[in-house]
């Protein structure tokens, strides 16, 4: 009979390392892949909103152009001389030929 009770108070203490490992492992993985992904869509979001008639943009289709005229929800940007698309908002992201000048 002792030895039953003491094997159960063993097996309930793993139960308590198995949770706090568990819990471990989700703080990690919330501080690694979690929270710099909120970060980039803020970062992302706000560089969207910010942009205006002449910017450079790249869609996520791979278009290279500048925004000719700012909308609600859409751009219309000018891929080249006399040729305009209208681009939903969130199809637009950052153009690294900006990004280098910038640096």
């Amino acid at each position: 009979m002792f030895n039953t009770i003491l094997l159960q108070a063993g097996q309930q203490g793993g139960g308590m390392q198995m949770l706090l490992m568990f819990g471990a492992i989700l703080v990690v993985f919330y501080f690694f892949m979690i929270r710099p992904q909120m970060k980039k869509q803020k970062e992302l979001k706000n560089f969207r909103s910010e942009l205006g008639k002449g910017d450079k943009v790249v869609t996520t289709g791979g278009l290279y152009g500048r925004i000719h005229e700012v909308k609600e929800t859409y751009f219309v940007v000018e891929l080249c001389e006399g040729v305009k698309i209208k681009i939903d908002k969130n199809a637009i992201l950052k153009d690294p030929s900006d990004l280098a000048a910038k640096k």
